[in-house]
């Protein structure tokens, strides 16, 4: 048992947390371990990824030190739980173990840095419950206490919960610091190992929540170095594949993206299945919607919101892919009503503004853009300056100012490409290209739409590339995309500006059989809207009228009758 124990230490001490399990288990099944040791068996768990056992152990560390009289030592170990439970979104559990914690504290009379830790406890609840204020008085006292004891891990963890708290309230400047401030402990080497992970994926989810991509690599990168040293972890690994494969899929580098998140998957799913596991599935989720795999997509995102990820507003921007843009509005309409801080109306925004043109609310998309402009000076990050760019630019095409449109996409362009991010620069070379045409500019929309072109096709992002095609008449045909025979007739009848009532009476059908057709058509080609189906037939030479002589939208896009929406009754 001696033995065993001896290895279960050195096993901890070189971070090799299987082994340390393993070893430190089989001493115990032999002659129950002492406190200390509980303590060690218990962070083996924790970070191989066993929640349940740490927790178990923990609690028996818990009923040792209380039984020795080892009252600070006992409430710490309480923290440890809490902490567990809390991280695995199980609050009640958590707050009887932290309330019992505190009693003992209470009783003992005893002024000790356990104190700090039961605040943080404390704090980090409210947070999860969506009380960012409160979260962010508790951290504050909670650093406070640590600072008083020279305990730099406690200020640390507090820094870094009260800079999330602060972000979530719109003052992202002193958060982003406190970030900053916190993430010197672990260079400094100054917190435990249980620690470091969620310190990291609490600091790096706070920099993907502002846009700011250029901490949220270095961050990751360090953390990606800090996992790499441990083999035998799994807590954060998964979370750490997760925050790479989100930097490589807006670096355009899809295909190691997608290697990425099915290691993430089979990551989070060991185990037990982890929290992350939904941030996994949503971005599989996305790379499926951009691929125009729109089952895989699908399924996915119904595998993300299983695990708590909501599935907007990649689903909404899916349904307007396969043509449902009544869905698509009302999910972006729900979603933003419910958002209630800026941060996450920031993540929605843009979205929004994508679907409310689509469905030819140009006020509403406006009504965003003002809203995002107002947001994007204080935090000041780069990508989220492209980001306002880019739906400014967008609204603007729409509105019919085509001079400024043009100027305010090509800052959008520069400032994506400067970002290293080129499937949102091709999006906006798009948009440059309708303008250019509608100011009469044919060879600058070429270039630029054949540049946007280019692109889609290195990322295999089909349905941008079909989207693409169809707007320049030159474009070699692509067929029918496997459309049948009625499928046809009603996609040439769309293009001559029908509304589904009056196909449904040339044909002889009824209006529901009709929009079935016309999602059935969306679905196949890839398309997003009966303006860009309108635009697919005359290239495709399903209709004989010439290409120039189609009226064009303000936008630069083919006009939509008002009534023309895809499943109307009307």
């Amino acid at each position: 048992m001696r033995d065993a124990v001896l290895q279960g230490r050195a096993s901890l001490g070189r971070r090799a947390w299987e082994d340390a399990w393993s070893e430190l288990s089989v001493a115990d099944g032999e002659v129950p371990l002492q406190f200390r040791d509980l303590e060690r068996l218990a962070v083996a768990a924790f970070l191989t990824g066993r929640d349940e056992e740490s927790v178990d152990v923990w609690a028996r560390a818990h009923q040792e030190c209380v039984r020795l009289g080892e009252v600070p030592r006992a409430a710490r170990c309480a923290f440890w739980i809490a902490f567990i439970l809390l991280n695995a979104r199980q609050p009640a559990r958590a707050g009887g173990w932290i309330h019992r914690a505190q009693r003992l504290l209470d009783d003992s009379t005893l002024d000790c840095v356990e104190h700090g830790y039961l605040a943080y406890a404390t704090a980090l609840r409210r947070t999860f419950e969506g009380d960012a204020a409160g979260g962010s008085a508790g951290f504050a006292h909670a650093a406070s206490v640590g600072d008083r004891f020279s305990d730099p891990q406690l200020g640390a963890l507090a820094r870094a919960g009260r800079g999330r708290c602060l972000i979530c309230l719109g003052e992202v400047a002193e958060g982003m610091a406190l970030l900053d401030d916190a993430m010197v402990a672990i260079t400094a080497h100054e917190v435990s190992p249980a620690a470091v992970g969620d310190m990291y994926c609490t600091v790096i989810e706070g920099c993907h929540q502002v846009c700011d991509v250029r901490r949220a690599q270095e961050w990751t990168a360090a953390l990606s170095r800090w996992c790499e040293a441990q083999p035998q972890l799994v807590l954060y690994r998964g979370q750490c594949l997760v925050h790479r494969a989100e930097l490589m899929l807006l670096r355009g580098a899809w295909s190691d993206a997608g290697i990425e998140v099915q290691r993430a998957c089979d990551r989070l799913a060991r185990p037990t299945g982890q929290a992350a596991l939904g941030a996994a599935h949503y971005l599989r989720a996305e790379l499926h919607r951009l691929r125009g795999e729109i089952p895989e997509a699908e399924d996915a995102y119904g595998r993300a919101h299983r695990w708590g990820r909501p599935p907007e507003p990649g689903l909404a921007q899916l349904r307007l892919r396969q043509g449902r843009v009544d869905e698509a509005v009302a999910a972006m309409r729900r979603v933003l009503d419910e958002a209630g801080d800026p941060v996450t109306r920031s993540r929605l925004l843009a979205p929004y503004v994508e679907v409310m043109l689509a469905s030819g609310d140009v006020a509403a998309a406006r009504a965003a853009v003002d809203e995002l402009s107002t947001i994007v000076p204080a935090w000041n990050t780069h990508l989220l300056r492209a980001v306002l760019l880019h739906a400014t630019g967008a609204v603007l095409l729409a509105e019919g100012d085509m001079r400024a449109a043009l100027t305010t996409l090509r800052r959008a362009a520069a400032d994506w490409s400067e970002l290293g991010a080129p499937y949102e620069a091709a999006r906006v070379r798009v948009l440059i290209g309708l303008a250019c045409r509608s100011m009469g500019d044919t060879g600058g929309a070429q270039r630029e739409l054949d540049a946007a072109r280019s692109v889609f096709r290195d990322l295999d992002a089909e349905p941008d590339l079909a989207a693409t095609e169809a707007l320049l008449p030159g474009a070699a045909h692509r067929g029918d995309g496997g459309l049948t025979a009625r499928e046809t007739e009603v996609l040439a009848l769309v293009a001559t500006g029908r509304t589904n009532r009056a196909i449904a009476s040339e044909l002889s059908i009824s209006e529901r059989t009709v929009a079935t057709h016309v999602s059935s058509i969306f679905t196949k080609l890839a398309l997003s809207s009966r303006s860009a189906a309108t635009a697919y037939a005359y290239t495709h030479d399903l209709v004989q009228v010439p290409y120039a002589e189609l009226p064009i939208h303000p936008s630069g896009d083919l006009h939509d009758p008002p009534d023309a929406a895809v499943g109307s009754d009307s």
